[in-house]
């Protein structure tokens, strides 16, 4: 099937998998800075698909679970990376996801890379609540937008409120519901490796303190499936970290990328 994707940049192949309910238009508009501003990430293409059923992407109605979605994003990598190195990422659905292309792509898998990732079944999660609101949100929001806003992030700026009209409302507008609806009633995936399978190959995995959809502390854990693993826990930041804290997300990625291609 045909996976829309875009991709910018050349170099070290960097595939990024957004979340459920939106497109590709939420991790490239929070991620692309990082590699374009300031200094800069240098050497990497950026592929940005759209998962089945969201953005530009059809789900068909073989697709029923996420595992079947991994078999599309398999054959994805296969087209647009070839049998060379990459490197694989995502959030929260994305993360998930991302996890299990690195099992079945162990040998070829360069890096993995983890923003407040889904887990098989939720952990221990805190209340959702605001943790900074500033006016401003009101004259940038249309009205009808801001409970969807107050729902998703913590940090409650004008600011954020831009990065969600942006780089989130336009996917969340083009989600086949029914399908995604079909395909996560099968949510729990055969291939996200556990602490007794332990996978050898770099990770950065981020999380929000606040992180009300899927918490924190399953994050943490994961240092004992990816031991050589850098963890940060972001205080003050929700499951939108991406959006309420761009700067310190674009400074990881410089770090770790700059490790990466080092070694």
């Amino acid at each position: 099937m045909r996976v829309h994707h875009v991709e910018h940049g050349d170099g070290l192949p960097f595939v990024v998998l957004h979340g459920v309910g939106v497109d590709h238009r939420e991790v490239a508009g929070a991620l692309e800075p990082a590699f374009t501003d300031g200094p800069g990430i240098s050497g990497v293409r950026r592929v940005y698909p759209d998962l089945p059923g969201m953005g530009r992407t059809g789900a068909p109605p073989r697709l029923r679970s996420n595992d079947d979605v991994v078999d599309v994003l398999l054959g994805f990598v296969d087209q647009v990376v070839g049998g060379g190195p990459f490197v694989v990422g995502g959030h929260s659905l994305g993360g998930y996801l991302a996890r299990a292309v690195a099992a079945r792509r162990r040998e070829q898998v360069a890096g993995l890379v983890l923003v407040c990732p889904a887990a098989p079944s939720a952990g221990d999660v805190p209340p959702h609540a605001a943790v900074r609101t500033a006016p401003g949100v009101a004259d940038v929001l249309d009205p009808a937008d801001v409970a969807g806003f107050e729902e998703y992030l913590v940090v409650r700026t004008s600011q954020t409120a831009r990065r969600y009209r942006d780089r989130v409302l336009p996917g969340t507008r083009l989600a086949d519901e029914p399908a995604l609806r079909r395909i996560l009633a099968g949510w729990e995936l055969r291939d996200a490796p556990g602490p007794d399978d332990p996978h050898p190959y770099p990770a950065l995995v981020v999380a929000g303190r606040q992180d009300a959809s899927v918490g924190w502390s399953d994050a943490a854990a994961l240092l004992a499936v990816y031991p050589h693993a850098t963890l940060t826990v972001l205080e003050g930041a929700g499951h939108a970290l991406l959006h309420e804290h761009p700067d310190v997300v674009a400074a990881l990625l410089r770090h770790w990328f700059a490790g990466l291609t080092a070694s």
